[in-house]
């Protein structure tokens, strides 16, 4: 009995329930369960076309040619290229979660667990640098935060440790709002650089044997060091 739970946010939503519920394929009617398979032959052949040729990549006919339906049939299941993004989008978040997850899960005080949890984030960027940069192109600035997103999940969780290590007084006294929030602009901005920079850290004369890894080591070290008492 396979579960579906935070795997199709955008489905539970069509279906009317909600993305942190336990929802198992059994739980589906004949009906739902073939608009799932159809919904995921729709992502999988987005996620392909965007790996292989970026946002521009993707159009309602490429994908409609690549799963042999027509465009308006996607358009049952998308309304626009936005709301498809939307879902990539969330998707990849649910990766970032996961992979940071993993990093936190090897334990160690607070000191320990950012700058693992900071690493995981940057190589989830490195390793999936369309994604990465798509992720954080479609916020509209009036648009509230959903608090049952997974990129909300990742912000509570890095102000969640921030927390644990102040109380544990291995971090210094301070707003962990202000602090995460300054934290996740570092790491983003390196993250970023990463994703959309090729040849970065190289370019200026003389930096050839700087490493990524060099620069990430010495970021999330950095970071750190701000937190500390």
């Amino acid at each position: 009995m396979g579960s579906i739970r935070g795997t199709r946010t955008a489905f539970g939503e069509a279906l009317g329930k909600h993305m942190n519920a336990e929802v198992t394929i059994d739980d589906l009617t004949p009906a739902e369960r073939r608009r799932l398979k159809v919904r995921d032959a729709i992502i999988e052949a987005a996620e392909e076309l965007f790996t292989k040729d970026g946002e521009q990549g993707i159009s309602m006919r490429r994908l409609a040619e690549a799963i042999d339906y027509s465009p308006a049939a996607i358009y049952k299941y998308f309304d626009s290229k936005e709301a498809l993004f939307a879902e990539m989008r969330e998707l990849f978040f649910e990766r970032l979660i996961a992979r940071m997850s993993v990093a936190a899960a090897e334990g160690g005080d607070e000191h320990i667990l950012c700058a693992r949890c900071g690493r995981a984030y940057i190589e989830t960027a490195m390793e999936e640098p369309r994604h990465y940069v798509m992720a954080f192109s479609f916020f509209k600035k009036d648009e509230l935060p959903d608090e049952s997103s997974f990129a909300f999940h990742a912000e509570k969780q890095l102000c969640d440790m921030i927390t644990a290590g102040i109380e544990k007084n291995i971090f210094r006294q301070m707003d962990p709002l202000v602090a995460s929030k300054s934290v996740w602009a570092s790491v983003h901005g390196l993250a970023m650089l990463m994703a959309s920079v090729d040849d970065f850290p190289h370019g200026m004369p003389g930096s050839e044997h700087v490493s990524r890894d060099a620069v990430i080591e010495f970021h999330t070290d950095m970071i750190i060091r701000g937190l500390q008492t």
